[in-house]
């Protein structure tokens, strides 16, 4: 008798298994914090400092073009900031996976390959929002307050969560591609113009003209100055095409990123067992 070849899964049965198998690794990556919550106090530590640094040791000094009080304008920049440095976080936490032989074992487990990918970028999310409700609870007790309405703040919030979704997959793919902590640290170097060069702090209007346009199409930007206008806090907006989209542009941004970047992690992924 002639052996026949099993059977392909179903679509089906290859989503829920792919479904199941990210959640493991999420839930994996999560148990992490729940271990060790000192990850978390340790993520937040450089957007809080950088509240206390700017709003009170250089905000005096600070002028919003338009007027409006420095707090509210920073704000929204600093919740921006926060999710877009969070891609360092995932990039560093799967190298450190990928020295200590997990993702090898990954490959050599009967489980879905988007499931590295998917399960990472599950478990980051959950994190933001964790990260972004302590963020505006320190932004509270400071004094501020966004003036919009609640859907409206609800939108922005939605909004900052895209941005962290969208480079959770640089993060990823990134990590995949480093074989080191150490040159995974030395993206720092990367991320700080990507936050620098934006409207975080200072409106792009009172930079060197070439230096504000580089600040102004910065997708960070974007999704800071959409922020700043469903919060109802100052915009300081310089009147530039993207800026005067910015919330078309907040959702643009994150998309295009993410529509690049997530099959490069997956394929990336994949490409490791060849």
């Amino acid at each position: 008798m002639s052996a026949t070849a099993p059977a392909a899964p179903a679509a089906g049965s290859r989503l829920s298994w792919a479904a199941a198998d990210g959640w493991n690794v999420a839930r994996r990556s999560l148990t992490h914090y729940q271990r060790q919550p000192s990850l978390i106090v340790w993520q937040l530590g450089f957007p809080i400092v950088s509240v206390l640094l700017y709003g009170f040791v250089f905000g005096a000094a600070m002028v919003v073009p338009g007027g409006g009080d420095y707090k509210d304008f920073l704000m929204p920049g600093m919740f921006a900031s926060t999710m877009a440095f969070g891609f360092m976080n995932t990039c560093v936490a799967m190298v450190n996976d990928a020295s200590k032989g997990v993702i090898d074992r990954f490959r050599s487990m009967p489980m879905s390959t988007s499931a590295v990918a998917t399960g990472r970028g599950l478990a980051d999310l959950v994190i933001a929002a964790a990260e972004l409700t302590i963020l505006v609870t320190t932004a509270l007790a400071i004094g501020w307050r966004a003036d919009g309405s609640l859907a409206e703040t609800l939108t922005a919030f939605a909004l900052l969560l895209l941005l962290r979704f969208s480079l959770i997959w640089v993060g990823v793919w990134l990590g995949l591609l480093i074989p080191t902590p150490e040159g995974a640290g030395g993206l720092y170097a990367v991320a700080f113009p990507l936050t620098m060069i934006s409207s975080i702090f200072v409106a792009p209007s009172l930079m060197p003209d070439w230096l504000g346009t580089v600040a102004a199409w910065n997708p960070v930007s974007s999704t800071v100055t959409a922020t700043r206008e469903l919060f109802g806090n100052p915009v300081a907006s310089g009147g530039s095409w993207v800026e005067e989209n910015a919330l078309l542009m907040a959702v643009v941004w994150p998309l295009l990123v993410t529509a690049l970047f997530l099959p490069l992690a997956v394929r990336r992924f994949r490409g490791l067992s060849r």
